[in-house]
Formats: C-alpha cells, sequence, structure tokens
C-alpha cells in the first residue's frame, strides 16, 4: 500500500507539500497541486483518515437520521450523501428512527440517535425529523442545544425547512409540487378528485394538501373534508385511505397520493374493486421512487431530486465542518417536475427507471 512518502517521491516533491495539498493546509501551487493529486491516483493513495482527523482534532465521521431507511424514499438521500463523504474520506454513521411521523417513541428514538452521534463525536449532523410541527420548537432548540454543548456540531435538515430556528436546511417545494400533479388530472379530464394525504400533522403534508386544495380552487372545483383521507406513506395506509375514498366519493375519478408508496396500494385497493386506471379512475404519485415505473400501470408522479437534496445536504454540511466561522442560516428549496405514465395517461410512453435499481 503506496504511502505519503511514496506520493511525494512520485510527485518530485516534499512530504510536507503533499500534506499541504491534500489537507488544504497551506497555499501550493496549481502546478505541484496538479501533480500531487496525479501521483496520488496514479498510486491509489488513501489519506489515512484516523491520522488525519487527530491532525484536525475531527473524527472524520458525520451522523445521519432517517425516518424509515426500509421505505422508498431516504435511500436516495443516504445515496448522495455517501458520494460527497466518500470523496471527502469521511465515515457515515446511520441511524433510523424506524417509527410513524409524530409517534412519542420515534421522536424518543430520534432524541436518543442524536445523543448517541454527539456522544461518538461525529463532526456534524444531517438529519430527518419525525417531529410533528405542533411541538418543534421546543424539540429543535433541545437539539441545538445538545449539538453545541461541547464542540460545536453542525446539523443540517433534510426534507424539511428548519431554518427559522437556526438549522441549514434542503427541502422541497410541496405546494407547487401538488399543484402540479392535480392540474395534470384536471387537464386529462379528472373532476372529482380525491386526496390521500400524509400525517395531517406534517409540515410534508400539509404543504402537498394545501397544493391540492389551491389547484381545485383555481379550477373552480370544491373540496370537502369527505374528499381527503389521511394516510402515514406507507402502502398499507394508502391501501386503506383509497378504500375510504371510495365509500365518501361517488363519482371519484381522480386521486392525488401524497407519496408514491401509498398510490402503490391504492392501485392495489382499485384492482379489488375493479375499477379500471386510467380509464376510470386516474391515479398520480409523488417523489418518483423505482417503483413507480414498474408497478401496472406505470405511476404517474411528482419527480424530485432525492440523490442530488443528499449531495447538495452533504456539500453544506461539510462546509460549515471545514469552515467554522459563523454565516448565514443556508435555505435551499429543491425543485419538482411532472412525470407523466400510463396511471393517468393510458398511451405513456414507458419510462423504467433502471438506473436507480
Amino acid at each position: 500500500m503506496a504511502g505519503i512518502k511514496d506520493v511525494a517521491k512520485r510527485a518530485g516533491v516534499s512530504i510536507s507539500t503533499v500534506s499541504n495539498v491534500l489537507n488544504n493546509s497551506k497555499f501550493v501551487s496549481p502546478d505541484l497541486q496538479r501533480k500531487v493529486e496525479i501521483a496520488a491516483k496514479e498510486l491509489s493513495y488513501k489519506p489515512n483518515p484516523v491520522a488525519r482527523s487527530m491532525k484536525k482534532k475531527k473524527s472524520g465521521t458525520i451522523g445521519v437520521i432517517t425516518a424509515d431507511m426500509c421505505g422508498l424514499f431516504y435511500p436516495y438521500i443516504v445515496k448522495g450523501i455517501y458520494s460527497v463523504a466518500n470523496e471527502k474520506g469521511y465515515q457515515i454513521m446511520i441511524c433510523d428512527t424506524q417509527g410513524v411521523y409524530g409517534e412519542a417513541a420515534a421522536i424518543e428514538r430520534e432524541l436518543e440517535k442524536f445523543k448517541s452521534l454527539i456522544t461518538n463525536r461525529v463532526d456534524g449532523i444531517i438529519f430527518a425529523s419525525v417531529v410533528p410541527q405542533s411541538g418543534q420548537d421546543n424539540y429543535l432548540k433541545k437539539l441545538k442545544n445538545l449539538a453545541e454543548h461541547d464542540k460545536k456540531i453542525p446539523l443540517v435538515s433534510i426534507e424539511r425547512d428548519f431554518s427559522e430556528f437556526g438549522i441549514d436546511s434542503v427541502y422541497f417545494d410541496g405546494v407547487t409540487g401538488a399543484k402540479m400533479a392535480v392540474k395534470h388530472l384536471i387537464d386529462e379530464g379528472c373532476k372529482r378528485i380525491g386526496h390521500i394525504s400524509g400525517p395531517f400533522f406534517m409540515s410534508i403534508a400539509t404543504d402537498r394538501a394545501l397544493g391540492y386544495r389551491k389547484a381545485m380552487a383555481e379550477a373552480g372545483l370544491s373540496v370537502d373534508d369527505s374528499m381527503v383521507a389521511e394516510g402515514d406513506y406507507s402502502h398499507q395506509s394508502g391501501y386503506a385511505a383509497m378504500k375510504e375514498l371510495l365509500k365518501s366519493m361517488p363519482g371519484i375519478d381522480g386521486v392525488f397520493s401524497g407519496n408514491d408508496q401509498m398510490a402503490v396500494g391504492a392501485l392495489k385497493a382499485l384492482r379489488e374493486h375493479h375499477k379500471k386506471v386510467p380509464e376510470e379512475i386516474k391515479i398520480i404519485g409523488y417523489d418518483d421512487v423505482f417503483i413507480s415505473s414498474v408497478v401496472e400501470p406505470a405511476l404517474s408522479t411528482i419527480h424530485i431530486r432525492k440523490k442530488h437534496a443528499g449531495i447538495e445536504t452533504a456539500k453544506i454540511l461539510f462546509d460549515r465542518i471545514e469552515n467554522e466561522e459563523n454565516k448565514e442560516v443556508i435555505r435551499m428549496k429543491m425543485e419538482s417536475r411532472l412525470v407523466v405514465r400510463k396511471s393517468t395517461v393510458k398511451d405513456a410512453p414507458e419510462d423504467w427507471i433502471l438506473s436507480d435499481w
């Protein structure tokens, strides 16, 4: 295995120059920097993370807290985070709360995961919180106090906007995305459109529900409580919610699901009730996870850049780790786009997401 001396010899520079280039600790001319980088690549040299962390007083590890790694959404996020962490030579400790949004036990597990990561002296934490809006003020203050108690550990929120609490945030524009989804159903002739929502106490769900209501209002279509069924983002809850809407909404001809996973459950319920999709009922999901392109019929959805969001979140975190001076809180909104498949347009082209399998 090549060492720093081998890199210095290959590049024709001193060991200290190699160290300065790899650690970005002192200015090195572009010419010498390129020589070192080429030599390191040719020798497949990887800096010793333990030695590097001791020198920089860093652990060389970041923490990531997800809400459900067994679901279809968070693996994309983590994949993006990993791509940046690997470039930085960092390890990742992944913790999963494995619970329903807002569930007291899940919130407690999330807090314990924070404490565990801080005890392990990670250099930063990316987290997707399950805390409901109603309890987020005191909870987020508690998290910030924990993170700043010993060494200041930067926090970045993924999926939800906590910037008003002084926490860098990368989040998705749920209102605009939901309006896009419902407008597509309306453009395809739907008049009686139901909504399968995520948990009502979650800002992500309320944003998408707001987008649904706005699109309906702009089209002159009325909405009442019987047209909205609450789920918890699982396929089981989508199945139950669809059955509920079929009972409460005679003549239902369109469904906007708050995520793809619930939409998959809804499709099963529609099959059991012998409803033809898209001829009798059109359905659209949200997130554009891989399963949306392989179910029958393939699911129209709102594409959000999940892996890219993970990449941007990690970049923000590492910038905080490497540049500790105070900066303004970062609030990054991720855009979305409509993906039309056969659950809303019968002759839509095939669109398999093979790259994400």
